[in-house]
């Protein structure tokens, strides 16, 4: 009989297994993915969770409230670096896992899981960066005040199938919350800031660590929109992410970057890269090809460059 339940949802997703498999060949790659899934499965067990299935190179499981859900997403990514680090020779590719976690109601009907709480999660993974987490408004609220600030806030995300847009928050790593502390607390921060100047269609700025995220994409809700059927909505993020600036594609089509003069060409399609030195970034087509849609990144330390005022 159906049942209706308030849980927290869970979706896991590995990514980068096809790398894994030309790699490291067939045998020892289902090896390390199939020992992979179950490390992720027992976490969520001993976190008090409830694995409903598997997909592909990932999982759904349910949890009575968000925090033990938070937990085993930490120790999840902590138990895939050392999964990842002990399985596979330097140099060769790793792969990265996504998160993402939603809390509200659900209907469960036979074993499986239905409802808003299920579509949300599902379609937040959608938006993940390579092992990120990412959950929503209603998982972060109930959290106890030192966990609610170890996550920080996203854009409002358009997720496929809603008409709202959904608030995300991203969960950062505990080494990550500590350097942020320091850099935003009372005291002067050690480090020398940083900061990013993006240039498109004639109109630069620089963005610091404060004024981040920034959304490439076609809305207009984007911080830079670039009008082009090439161009998803909400297509790109660049973020500050363990102390570097991130690119992160969102896209049905990829993001390409170039760096410096450089003729080998980066391409994104729902994974991260570091943005260093400067370079382009190109929206759905490659930058070879004709217009296409392009913002130029610079990134910059302060006490080298005499910055633009902020627009």
């Amino acid at each position: 009989m159906p049942q209706t339940v308030t849980c927290t949802v869970l979706f896991a997703d590995l990514r980068g297994s096809t790398s894994l498999y030309e790699s490291l060949g067939n045998a020892e790659a289902a090896s390390v993915v199939t020992h992979s899934v179950a490390v992720v499965a027992r976490i969520v067990e001993s976190q008090g969770g409830r694995v409903i299935k598997t997909l592909g190179d990932g999982l759904m499981a349910v949890f009575p409230d968000p925090m033990p859900a938070v937990r085993a997403a930490e120790e999840v990514h902590e138990s895939l670096i050392r999964i990842m680090g002990a399985a596979r020779p330097s140099r060769q590719p790793a792969m990265r896992i996504q998160i993402a976690a939603a809390h509200g109601e659900m209907i469960e009907v036979a074993g499986d899981c239905f409802g808003d709480a299920v579509n949300v999660a599902a379609r937040l993974l959608d938006h993940c960066g390579d092992n990120e987490t990412l959950v929503t408004a209603q998982t972060r609220a109930p959290l106890p005040p030192e966990v609610r600030e170890r996550f920080r806030r996203l854009e409002r995300l358009h997720l496929r199938g809603r008409v709202e847009p959904v608030e995300a928050w991203r969960l950062e790593s505990r080494r990550h919350a500590d350097a942020m502390s320091t850099m935003f607390g009372d005291s002067a921060p050690a480090a020398v800031p940083e900061g990013i100047r993006l240039s498109c269609d004639g109109v630069s700025r620089i963005h610091t660590v404060r004024n981040l995220p920034v959304i490439l994409g076609r809305s207009h809700e984007a911080t830079y929109c670039l009008d082009d059927n090439r161009v998803s909505r909400l297509h790109a993020r660049i973020e500050w992410h363990g102390g570097t600036f991130q690119l992160t594609d969102m896209s049905a089509n990829g993001t390409y970057v170039r760096f410096g003069r450089q003729s080998e060409v980066i391409t994104l399609r729902r994974g991260s890269c570091t943005l260093h030195g400067r370079g382009v970034i190109c929206l759905g087509v490659n930058p070879g090809v004709l217009n296409a849609p392009t913002v130029t990144f610079e990134v910059l330390r302060f006490e080298d460059t005499d910055p633009q005022p902020l627009l």
